[in-house]
């Protein structure tokens, strides 16, 4: 069987980073580079046999249209991503569907990350064939020594018998932020840390109002802002347990990356895992957070079983499985 000659396309290896779209690009990157029947290409208008469009901006609109090769979009974002993201997104939300619909329409395969995020797709009124292929990363890029907890520890000033609760994502409404802060004051005996920042700036939502967050929590949340992937590994290695409060979500790829670190995982009780994480998390509604990390911490026995659900959850979505299920994709459409 001759290779493969893919050309992944994301505007966010050249513009702004520290998201989840950027994340799944790096990642099916390499996911895609540990197979021997694929070449894989990043950022670029040569002939390939696949063109596989991360983002929707102008670059990846010109790849859409002009690019040779079929035709692969990912759609990491759906409209309901956009709301509690980008400020105003209420008002222009109505063009940003029509473009969206657009745009995926356009595509020979589109790319759904999640069964929640299919549904979403057709009741936008994509009518092109939709695969769902979950994201993934290199699990074993995330494994995490106690010579590695150590060192991170001391890195990042965090004490060794500290029990150190971890979120990551960007600042903004929709991640549910103010749940975390709430967290830590109910539990000021634990170390909350917050991976992430505002990477969109002004034009994030409600940024203003955000910062106040970060300014007025109590001293026992650290907000990293903005951090390279390499950095975000680091910090899930001074963990001892992982929160996701966010109110939605199409997949959701730093839960894997918590769970192959070894971290107990910690969800808001949505629809949006259903078909990915519910299994091997912990689920809660809003004013259960803080119990849940309680039992965690009290308990050595519970604690252990839901780090061990969380190495299956890991598992699940490595690359090594899911690069080959895109793979058998992009060839079906050739």
């Amino acid at each position: 069987m001759s290779k493969l000659r893919v050309v992944q396309i994301s505007e966010s290896a050249f513009s702004v980073q520290g998201h989840g779209v950027h994340t799944a690009f790096v990642e099916t990157v390499r996911g895609l580079r540990m197979l021997d029947d694929v070449e894989v290409s990043e950022n670029n208008f040569r002939a390939a046999d696949i063109r596989h469009i991360h983002t929707f901006g102008v670059y990846g609109l010109l790849q859409l249209l002009f690019g040779r090769g079929k035709k692969v979009v990912s759609a990491h974002v759906v409209p309901a991503s956009l709301v509690g993201s980008i400020v105003g997104a209420k008002y222009w939300l109505p063009v940003a569907k029509c473009y969206l619909r657009w745009f995926y329409n356009r595509a020979d395969v589109l790319i759904a990350v999640s069964d929640e995020t299919r549904h979403e797709l057709e009741t936008l009124g994509v009518r092109t064939r939709i695969e769902i292929i979950y994201n993934m990363i290199d699990t074993s890029r995330y494994n995490v020594t106690p010579a590695d907890k150590q060192a991170a520890r001391e890195k990042y000033s965090v004490a060794s018998d500290a029990f150190v609760v971890i979120g990551n994502g960007q600042v903004q409404p929709r991640k549910r932020v103010d749940t975390f802060v709430a967290m830590a004051r109910k539990l000021p005996g634990t170390q909350f840390i917050w991976v992430g920042g505002m990477p969109f700036g002004a034009i994030a939502a409600e940024s203003g109002d955000m910062q106040r967050l970060i300014d007025t929590a109590p001293d026992n949340v650290t907000f990293t802002g903005v951090v390279s992937l390499d950095e975000v590994r680091q910090y899930l290695a001074a963990g001892d347990v992982f929160v996701m409060t966010s109110q939605q979500e199409t997949f959701g790829l730093a839960i894997v990356e918590a769970a192959a670190s070894g971290l107990p995982v910690v969800l808001r009780d949505l629809h949006d895992y259903d078909q990915t994480f519910r299994p091997d998390a912990v689920m809660c509604q809003e004013e259960e957070f803080a119990a849940a990390i309680t039992h965690l911490r009290t308990d050595p026995v519970y604690y252990r079983t839901m780090q061990a659900a969380a190495a299956r959850l890991a598992e699940r979505y490595d690359s090594r499985t899911i690069a080959k299920q895109l793979v058998a994709v992009y060839r079906s459409i050739l």
